[in-house]
């Protein structure tokens, strides 16, 4: 098994756990991803706080998007509402306060296989001083070019998200009317 270590800041630490596999097939559905990814970041405010970020809607609209949906109970709902229309994030599996939230995560709408068939994403959080680490683990990761695609983007992409929510406890709540004009009137 192989651990893959990337520095992205100074803060976020990711892990990619397992190896890429080449098999003997006619098919280009070759290339299996590992079978997680985990990356790890220690955010500078209390774990109430970053708790509040990641389970209210109003705290997961300050760093991941506006109109960001939160339904805090099995089954419910943790999505990320994008001015344009698309989605994000996934169903809520369980959860354990101010220790883990688990999710069937959605894959970004390019990947539609990959998105109906769910990935598992769970965040635990520990306190640390006046910090605190949000590690996030994904696994459920299966063969194919489409989950091989996903998981690359998702690399990339789930680095950034922990790294959005560092900034959002170093310079405060994103302004999103900065980020994206006046998006009450774009469309949510």
């Amino acid at each position: 098994m192989r651990n893959l270590k990337i520095s992205v800041q100074l803060t976020v630490i990711l892990l990619v756990t397992g190896r890429f596999a080449v098999a003997q097939s006619d098919s280009p559905a070759a290339i299996a991803p590992p079978q997680q990814l985990v990356i790890e970041v220690e955010v500078p405010a209390p774990l109430p706080e970053v708790w509040k970020a990641f389970t209210t809607s109003d705290g997961l609209s300050t760093w991941l998007t506006p109109n960001a949906v939160v339904d805090l109970k099995p089954g419910g709902e943790w999505t990320a509402h994008f001015p344009g229309g698309s989605t994000g994030g996934g169903t809520i599996v369980s959860f354990v306060p101010e220790k883990e939230l688990v999710l069937a995560a959605m894959a970004p709408d390019q990947f539609p296989h990959v998105r109906s068939e769910r990935t598992r994403a769970v965040f635990q959080f520990e306190a640390k001083g006046g910090s605190t680490v949000v590690r996030l683990t994904q696994s459920g990761w299966k063969s194919g070019p489409e989950w091989t695609r996903a998981y690359e983007y998702l690399v990339a992409g789930n680095a950034q998200l922990m790294a959005t929510l560092h900034h959002r406890f170093v310079s405060g709540p994103i302004d999103w009317n900065k980020v994206f004009g006046d998006y009450t009137q774009a469309g949510k």
